[in-house]
């Protein structure tokens, strides 16, 4: 399997992903390559054979990052494939799967070996998923996994059926699930403006397609719903 370019930079892992037993809403991992060369992987899928070859063949990993309490399943897989990488999870979710070994905790402070290629912010008020937004300064791209879906007519049927029934609005933005998991809708929304002061115009989404252009415009529009929207 091999990775698509997304950017100078920046590689996504499109994989199959089933969220209920008839469904494939797929799922995608993106490859950030930092400054001395090494690789952040942000949301792993699964760590198979292939997918490792062709992660290899871009430059050594150096971070695993599953950047909210949900996007944790094929962590391990990968910290144990290359063990020197150093496993970055959400706010609690060391406490949720005591069987791994974090390194560290991602929040509002990007690590240092990130070169500055990388901002970081916690979107505060939703602690059932406590998902952690990623900026990639260079190509103007921003990371996200629950926050946003985005199907169009070229993605998986799946994924097509999955945010019509859990009622994605628009074609880009959150579904019922993650609009419920936002129990301090101030918290979130001061987290999010903070998030919309950044210089992004692609959003890369977990569940969907990648939207290219217009990024900002279509996460305000998506979280207008919200107090202050």
């Amino acid at each position: 399997m091999t990775l698509e370019r997304i950017a100078e930079g920046v590689w996504g892992a499109a994989r199959p992903m089933r969220a209920l037993p008839l469904l494939d809403i797929g799922t995608r991992m993106t490859v950030v390559r930092l400054p001395d060369g090494g690789l952040l992987l942000h949301s792993p899928v699964e760590a198979d054979a292939p997918t490792r070859a062709a992660v290899d063949a871009l430059g050594p990993v150096r971070f695993v990052c599953a950047p909210n309490r949900v996007h944790h399943l094929y962590a391990g897989g990968w910290k144990t494939a290359y063990p020197d990488a150093r496993l970055l999870g959400a706010p609690g979710l060391a406490r949720k799967r005591r069987d791994l070994r974090f390194d560290g905790e991602l929040g509002d402070a990007p690590d240092p070996a990130w070169g500055g290629v990388l901002d970081t912010l916690l979107l505060r008020g939703a602690p059932w998923l406590d998902e952690v937004a990623f900026l990639h300064r260079p190509t103007r791209t921003l990371l996200l996994t629950d926050s946003a879906f985005h199907p169009t007519p070229a993605s998986r049927r799946g994924l097509r059926i999955w945010t019509t029934v859990s009622r994605v609005r628009g074609g880009f933005g959150p579904n019922a699930v993650a609009r419920l998991a936002i129990r301090d809708r101030a918290a979130f929304r001061a987290s999010l403006e903070r998030v919309l002061a950044w210089d992004f115009d692609r959003v890369v989404v977990t569940h969907g397609e990648v939207l290219e252009s217009g990024g900002e415009q279509a996460l305000r529009r998506a979280y207008a719903w919200l107090p202050g929207g």
